[in-house]
């Protein structure tokens, strides 16, 4: 089989910032697809004033395309670091913001089903969580840029090595959102509230007991499950990038596009579609003549 391979492919391949030429139809179809779920995301805000979902899910979607494009560039021009500049960057990036409309997401959640069993306010979850995703991509942004303009491997590492405590920190935050999520379903599963949750809300809002609880509706329950699945695909691929960033540029995980295409572009693709379908402007909908202030 190899006698078949021109020696000129293989030179290509191995000078390529990627280690490979990568895949022009599935850079097209990833081009695609990020374009439609970003379109329908900018339907879906529009449509039901659920305007955080484009500066957040809509924000990921704009960069992957730009990212792929780069990509897609690269199959043409294999050699030219330009495209493999923009296509690291804006990949590593790019879910960054996504994330952060899953943290707007599970406060919405803590809203209707009651604030006395989360550890934070709705609100204070919005604030913490998306200022330290916003650190995460200024940190990933500047090592991105980094590598981008580094004239040697040195800088290039530098680069690296600044995006990797980027992606390390927003693993930590998944973590601890995660955690923190955990214990909020358990509470409210065995209606145990935290008790000086309980106090500083009923001092606030003057709510007796009933009114500290929501009901978890069948629409709350597919909000919820599909807040899990989608923050747990965002955990693999931030798995992925950690390792393959401490991987080295010259590395086995970056050389290879199969790992890329299923624990990057398909992690995100699948996140991206799972909040298109579960449509947070229609399963976080309050019933009819009910009002936030319900809740607590």
């Amino acid at each position: 089989l190899l006698s078949f391979i021109s020696p000129v492919a293989f030179s290509i391949a191995e000078e390529s910032p990627y280690h490979y030429v990568p895949s022009r139809a599935v850079a097209i179809v990833m081009i695609s697809l990020f374009g439609v779920s970003t379109i329908v995301y900018a339907g879906q805000a529009a449509r039901y004033r659920r305007l955080w979902l484009i500066p957040t899910a809509g924000l990921c979607g704009l960069i992957e395309i730009l990212g792929w494009s780069g990509r897609l560039w690269s199959t043409f021009s294999p050699l030219l670091s330009t495209p493999f500049q923009i296509e690291i960057t804006c990949t590593i990036v790019a879910p960054t913001p996504l994330l952060a409309a899953n943290f707007v997401i599970l406060g919405e959640i803590i809203k209707r089903l009651g604030s006395t069993y989360s550890r934070l306010s709705p609100k204070w979850y919005t604030i913490v969580f998306c200022t330290c995703d916003v650190v995460s991509l200024v940190v990933q942004g500047a090592g991105g840029g980094i590598a981008a303009t580094a004239p040697d491997l040195k800088g290039a590492n530098l680069g690296a090595h600044i995006m990797l405590g980027g992606i390390g920190f927003q693993l930590a935050v998944i973590v601890l959102y995660s955690i923190l999520a955990l214990e909020y379903f358990v509470r409210y599963n065995f209606d145990a509230p935290i008790a000086s949750r309980v106090k500083s809300v009923k001092i606030v809002d003057d709510q007796s007991d009933h009114q500290l609880r929501g009901l978890f509706t069948f629409k709350l329950k597919l909000m919820s499950c599909a807040l899990i699945f989608s923050t747990t695909l965002l955990f693999i691929r931030a798995i992925y990038r950690t390792i393959e960033l401490a991987d080295g540029w010259n590395g086995r995980i970056i050389s290879n596009e199969l790992y890329f295409n299923v624990l990057d572009a398909t992690m995100v693709v699948l996140a991206m579609y799972t909040m298109n379908f579960a449509n947070p402007g229609i399963l976080l909908a309050l019933p009819a003549g009910q009002t936030e202030k319900h809740v607590a």
